[in-house]
């Protein structure tokens, strides 16, 4: 193992997100690099910093009195007992329909944030042996109709070499249980895996960038597909990456 791959590594096994046998090869190869060790130091050492308690902010008692005090005052009791029944039942649909709408949210977020980690996780798993590409090429014309026959729809390959970011090439990778395209792309040393998948709709969502594992990820959707690039780039330059591959797919 090399300390560039030990280096990307690195965050996983922080985390524990490596399995036994990664993360033996990890730990063998920082053993005998002093180097790789002290950056390994370096990020258990901020983890240790980073506690939950030192996030939390309890508001001063002054705060909630102001607030209690703009508020209007509470409605007289109702003395009618149907009245008072009738609120009762509403009050419970009501929060019903509260409880369901939040669970809705809450469930929509985790389902985002459990397909981002397993995009990362494939892009970390495609820097690893030969996984990169199943078909290697810089030319858009041979490696967008390669997917032909291999997915339901066949992904936008642009070509933006003259913008700096060379093509690579494509393969096929898996998230969330079902296959889905991811176009390889080149800055310099740095490696940006654009994962697409058609989406349910046509219409388009404002691109968010997130920072995860060590790596940062730009979503959008737009043309009816998902998308997103994840690479060790900074964060300006893989917005600049996003924003000209939206330029070539609307051309």
């Amino acid at each position: 193992m090399t300390c560039d791959e030990a280096t990307i590594l690195l965050h996983a096994l922080v985390d524990g997100e490596l399995d036994a046998g990664n993360a033996r090869e990890v730990e063998a190869h920082v053993a005998a690099c002093p180097d790789c060790a002290a950056t390994l130091r370096e990020l258990r050492a901020l983890r240790g910093a980073i506690r939950p308690a030192d996030l939390r902010y309890a508001a001063p008692d002054h705060l909630r009195r102001t607030i209690e005090g703009k508020l209007p005052a509470s409605a007289p009791p109702v003395a009618s007992r149907r009245a008072a029944l009738k609120g009762f039942a509403f009050g419970a649909a009501a929060s019903a329909l509260a409880a369901t709408g939040l669970l809705f949210i809450v469930t929509r977020d985790d389902e985002r944030q459990r397909v981002l980690d397993e995009i990362v996780s494939a892009h970390l798993r495609s820097l690893q042996g030969d996984h990169l590409a199943d078909v290697v090429s810089s030319d858009q014309h041979t490696v967008k109709p390669w997917f032909n026959g291999r997915l339901a729809a066949s992904p936008p390959v642009m070509d933006l070499t003259a913008q700096g970011f060379t093509l690579l090439g494509a393969r096929i990778d898996f998230v969330d249980a079902r296959p889905i395209a991811a176009i390889v792309y080149r800055r310099r040393v740095h490696i940006i895996n654009l994962f697409c998948e058609p989406a349910a709709s046509p219409g388009e969502t404002a691109a968010t960038m997130q920072s995860l594992h060590g790596f940062n990820v730009r979503s959008w959707h737009e043309k009816g597909i998902h998308l997103w690039a994840v690479s060790d780039l900074a964060p300006d330059e893989l917005r600049d990456f996003g924003e000209k591959f939206s330029a070539a797919l609307t051309r």
